[in-house]
């Protein structure tokens, strides 16, 4: 397998990378979208991962053909929130928490961009995999969300190492489309989509314990 070197910083994603929460996050568009005749499928939500959720919501709405008030946007996202609170159960991937140490041993700084809320995050992410990280980018912390480059590079600069020198971990075609915009290395992990919608990244895996395989 190819190795990435000169790395002194790995950006992860977290939905779908570090949290099993891709289904649940389908589960909550669909029934927040239904009772307003907009459908869904899974491929609709999981290609989009990453990007900022009021830019999911107004594409899901766009491709319905509905144009919403500002008033049913917030009624949806809120409801989307609600469903997602009462049905999520966390699930860590098997093997992130020891990825995470294990780059630490190698003196890598580690960093999460996801396109998820600030105030959720410590909500998912159980407290000893959070303090993990030297810097944290949510989705309400940047103007563009993923494909756009300007969450990858806002973790770069908080990081305050050059983007060539960092590698982001991603399961999504948004944020691989980010990360190499962002002048990145890209380790894709199909576990949300097959590799046939990841191949702009520069390796694709199945299970992030391979990391240790990659990145020495």
């Amino acid at each position: 397998m190819k190795k990435i070197i000169e790395t002194k910083a790995v950006i992860f994603d977290m939905d779908g990378v570090i949290v099993d929460s891709m289904p649940y996050h389908f589960l909550a568009w669909y029934e927040a979208l239904r009772p307003y005749g907009v459908r869904i499928n899974c491929f609709d939500v999981f290609a989009k991962e990453g990007e900022r959720w009021d830019k999911s919501l107004r594409d899901f709405f766009n491709k319905a053909g509905v144009k919403p008030t500002k008033k049913l946007f917030a009624e949806v996202f809120r409801l989307r929130e609600k469903i997602f609170r009462k049905y999520f159960k966390r699930f860590i991937f098997e093997g992130s928490e020891e990825i995470l140490h294990y780059l630490k041993t190698k003196c890598c700084k580690i960093a999460l961009v996801t396109g998820t809320p600030d105030y959720e995050i410590k909500r998912i992410l159980p407290a000893k995999i959070y303090k993990c990280f030297n810097v944290i980018v949510a989705g309400n912390e940047v103007k563009q969300g993923k494909p756009h480059p300007e969450p990858y590079l806002k973790a770069s600069k908080l990081l305050k190492i050059e983007p060539r020198l960092c590698v982001v971990i991603e399961n999504a075609p948004y944020g691989i489309e980010s990360a190499k915009r962002a002048g990145m290395h890209c380790v894709a992990i199909s576990t949300s989509l097959s590799e046939e919608f990841l191949g702009r990244a520069d390796i694709i895996i199945k299970d992030i314990r391979e990391i240790k395989r990659i990145i020495k």
